[in-house]
């Protein structure tokens, strides 16, 4: 795995963590480095904004956002910079995830946030990885052995059915 981080991984409160974990891992199974943080778009915008500052200094390419209910981080932190920002809605609160996702996806023009699914932190972490691909040596031919073992799986499950 390689130290440099080229990836962040932010998310609003230690409770979304849990969910957010499955990305994280699928980054270091690809052997990137993420930089992962709790911060709060409400709660501390002030070290959001220097966190994102920092960030670009230090070579982050793509920033994932994960955030429950309001879900304002992604915004946020697209507010502060022109590198890419994933958001990622997470289920919580009365209408489970649903107000995260319209909150992390209805961006004003100029402030684009690439948004998953409710708790979709694996293709978060892909589509970050589709990102950096031209930039990291050697995950553009990991991602393409990887579409092509779930390709095989299904083919293999499918010859089962068959029987």
């Amino acid at each position: 795995m390689s130290d440099k981080r080229v990836v962040a991984v932010v998310m609003g409160s230690q409770n979304d963590y849990e969910k957010v974990e499955p990305g994280i891992n699928v980054l270091k199974e690809f052997g990137v480095s993420a930089a992962v943080r709790i911060l709060s778009a409400h709660r501390t915008p002030q070290e959001v904004q220097k966190f994102v500052n920092e960030s670009e200094k230090e070579g982050i390419k793509v920033f994932i956002c994960a955030a429950g209910m309001a879900a304002h981080l992604a915004g946020v932190v697209a507010s502060h910079t022109t590198r890419p920002v994933i958001g990622i809605p997470i289920a919580s609160g009365a209408l489970n995830g649903v107000d995260s996702l319209y909150s992390t996806v209805m961006m004003p023009p100029g402030i684009p946030v690439a948004t998953v699914a409710i708790n979709g932190a694996q293709n978060a972490a892909y589509l970050a990885l589709e990102i950096i691909q031209e930039s990291v040596p050697g995950i553009s031919e990991k991602l393409k052995e990887h579409k092509k073992k779930m390709a095989e799986k299904v083919l293999e499950a499918d010859k089962l059915i068959q029987k």
